[in-house]
């Protein structure tokens, strides 16, 4: 029960997080620049970039389910007063506010299932709540359009009533994370070894090559294959399934191991030999590529979980929420800049531009992640 409604508050924050991308033809539908809806957009993913370390120490010293409670129903009434507001600087910041409050759930969410499950369980526990991002972009594509063309207030309101639903559920059914007694001497910040450093620096690696495929594949498969929109849309959502099946499995695969960074070196190796396939699938132009593009969006997000976790479990409970809000502010300042810096090498001028270049940019990222990784020292704790 506590997995399935720290999921839902998941889902919730995660749809207006990063599912806001859906109202940009309604934003300009109203008359906005496309800049500006680029703005309106952007505005919660900065919020939660500057609240998330703040909220892991908050979730450390005073438990998840009241930082739960909080930050959804605070993100609630800032989506409902933005729903209100017509001057677009006023539903900017109101925007920031929502993603600075539901932050809350990126970390606390995680901390909620390091306390609940059994480290036998965990990873696969960990990979269910770590679909609650695709499946909260899902609700928005679902949603949003259809509201956003009616009044993009309508879709606001409907994005409040989520989070005030998650907040409602959290704070009835939820309880905190069982905790580890308090020590006599107050505990050392695991930031002292080289331990998560390592695995931050590995998942942000991992990142880049995720976000590449995320960002580009759709307008690789039209504008380079001549795909139809329509045919590249269904390939590439069920590409996202898959990639939220292989989450599940990488976290069941290291319960079974008793390993988290073990079962991540041969994903990303795996990952590694996927965009090999597809750097050079597209520079042949063979019809293979069209597999690899599928295999490296599948196999790029399937590291997520086991990084999220293992620094959960090595952090333990005094330092969780803020080694959690370091992993998600790490891999999201990398993820915003992966984009346009992509972008700028496709679209370049000479032989190291377009989508073949850009692929093979990413190649072997996975490889240094895999070497990043400290799994000698995973195995020694």
């Amino acid at each position: 029960m506590v997995l399935a409604i720290g999921m839902t508050g998941l889902i919730a924050a995660c749809a207006f997080q990063y599912g806001l991308p859906f109202l940009v033809p309604a934003f300009r539908a109203d008359g906005l620049t496309l800049a500006q809806a680029g703005l309106l957009v952007s505005a919660p993913v900065f919020g939660v970039l500057c609240a998330l370390v703040i909220w892991g120490v908050i979730t450390d010293r005073v438990g998840e389910r009241w930082v739960l409670t909080t930050g959804l129903a605070g993100a609630a009434i800032a989506l409902l007063a933005a729903a209100a507001s017509d001057r677009l600087v006023v539903i900017g910041g109101l925007l920031f506010v929502a993603g600075a409050c539901a932050a809350c759930v990126q970390v606390a969410s995680g901390r909620l299932i390091l306390g609940w499950f059994p480290i036998e369980e965990r990873g696969l526990a960990m990979g269910l709540r770590q679909t609650g991002q695709p499946l909260g972009v899902g609700v928005a594509a679902l949603a949003l359009p259809v509201l956003g063309a009616r009044d993009t207030s309508d879709a606001l309101i409907f994005l409040s009533g989520c989070c005030a639903l998650a907040a409602v559920l959290i704070a009835v059914g939820v309880r905190d994370a069982r905790r580890e007694p308090a020590p006599a001497v107050k505990a050392a910040s695991p930031y002292r070894a080289g331990y998560l450093w390592r695995v931050h620096l590995a998942s942000s690696l991992m990142v880049i090559p995720q976000f590449t495929v995320a960002a580009f594949a759709f307008d690789y498969l039209v504008s380079d294959r001549g795909w139809s929109t329509s045919a590249a849309g269904p390939l590439l959502a069920g590409a996202q399934v898959a990639g939220a099946g292989s989450r599940l499995a990488a976290g069941w695969w290291s319960d079974r191991a008793g390993s988290r960074l073990g079962p991540m070196r041969s994903l990303c190796l795996a990952t590694c030999a996927a965009l090999l396939l597809l750097a050079a699938g597209a520079a042949s132009g063979t019809a293979l590529v069209v597999l690899a593009v599928l295999l490296a969006a599948i196999l790029t997000v399937s590291t997520n979980g086991l990084a999220f976790t293992a620094v959960a479990e090595r952090a333990g409970q005094a330092w969780a929420g803020r080694a959690l809000g370091v992993q998600n502010t790490a891999q999201n300042i990398v993820a915003a800049a992966t984009p346009p810096v992509i972008a700028t090498l496709i679209l370049g001028v000479g032989p190291i531009s377009g989508y073949p270049a850009a692929f093979s940019t990413v190649v072997l990222l996975p490889l240094l992640a895999a070497v990043a990784l400290p799994v000698a020292a995973e195995k020694a704790f």
